[in-house]
């Protein structure tokens, strides 16, 4: 198929590859996007990024705890424009929606729709007259309410509701006395994008594609090597070993570097702070939401824009 300028463009900047590997790339898997940045990462030929670089949408994360912290909901609705994410019922209407999330039983997103909304019907109801009063399309993209026993939670919103973080802790301490160490990890989650608490709650899916990426990379590099200098499988296979912890240690939250003070990690920035408190402090939950991750933004010339209006 025949690769676009716009495709060389989007993968170049989610990736930091050069133009012409990001366009051999894409032809190579025939314009999927995810696969090209698979293919630049096996051939070492990505510099900066990973699959999250096609964050575009707008919208607003909202997020809302009970009295005592047992109890907390995230919610992200999405919007076209950020001029929309700032409008004042907007903001009103995600945090209701957190709210809603927090104190009922809500399974799903239809049993969210169906929910009733103060006086204006249900949240479809309320969501559907926002769009034709404000005028631009918007959605309710996701929801999570955290609630186990013995966990107390602490949250953090970045960026005006660009990106909301719950962290979960578990703990006999209040959530007064663990605010600063759950608001400390909150802003580690935040600003290092980790996909998972710790090893244990890696998906096995995820391992293995990545485990499948190193290895091609590995493969790869030992081939560009003189024939004589070529290292045997078993020196390969513990580079792969080496490289994949590596990488768990950059995706799991308490492994990795403690960004306000990188002697220590997460892990045993918790542990520390335990000590002081005089209780056991685990972090076993985290909810990171960060607006319109994933998702990608409808692009149009500003001139086709405004010729479509006049017409």
């Amino acid at each position: 198929m025949a690769i676009t300028a716009a495709q060389v463009k989007e993968l170049r900047e989610a990736t930091g590859a050069g133009m012409m590997d990001c366009k051999k790339a894409l032809v190579a898997v025939d314009g999927d996007m995810d696969k090209a940045v698979d293919y630049l990462r096996e051939n070492g030929l990505m510099k900066a990024a990973k699959k999250e670089g096609r964050i575009a949408s707008e919208g607003l994360v909202k997020l809302a705890f009970n009295a005592d912290g047992t109890v907390a909901s995230a919610v992200e609705v999405n919007s076209e424009t950020d001029f929309v994410a700032k409008n004042d019922d907007f903001v009103s209407f995600v945090d209701r929606l957190s709210k809603i999330v927090l104190t009922n039983e809500i399974a799903d997103m239809d049993q969210l729709m169906a929910t009733s909304y103060a006086n204006e019907g249900n949240v479809k109801d309320a969501l559907v007259s926002r769009i034709a009063t404000i005028g631009e399309n918007m959605s309710v993209r996701r929801f999570a309410k955290c609630q186990t026993p013995g966990v107390k939670y602490v949250g953090y919103v970045h960026g005006g509701g660009r990106i909301g973080v719950i962290i979960g802790l578990k703990t006999e301490l209040s959530t007064e006395e663990v605010q600063t160490v759950g608001k400390d990890v909150a802003m580690q989650a935040a600003s290092m994008r980790p996909k998972f608490v710790n090893e244990a709650e890696v998906d096995p899916e995820y391992l293995a594609h990545e485990k499948e990426v190193i290895l091609a990379q590995a493969m790869n590099e030992n081939e560009q090597l003189p024939e004589g200098k070529r290292k045997p499988q078993a020196i390969i296979e513990k580079m792969i070993t080496g490289r994949l912890k590596k990488e768990l240690k950059a995706v799991c939250l308490v492994d990795q570097e403690f960004v306000k003070d990188s002697q220590f990690s997460v892990q045993q920035y918790v542990e520390n702070a335990a000590k002081q408190l005089g209780k056991t402090i685990e972090v076993v939950e985290m909810v990171r939401y960060e607006v319109g991750e994933g998702l990608e933004k409808k692009s149009e010339n500003f001139a086709e824009e405004v010729a479509k209006q006049l017409q």
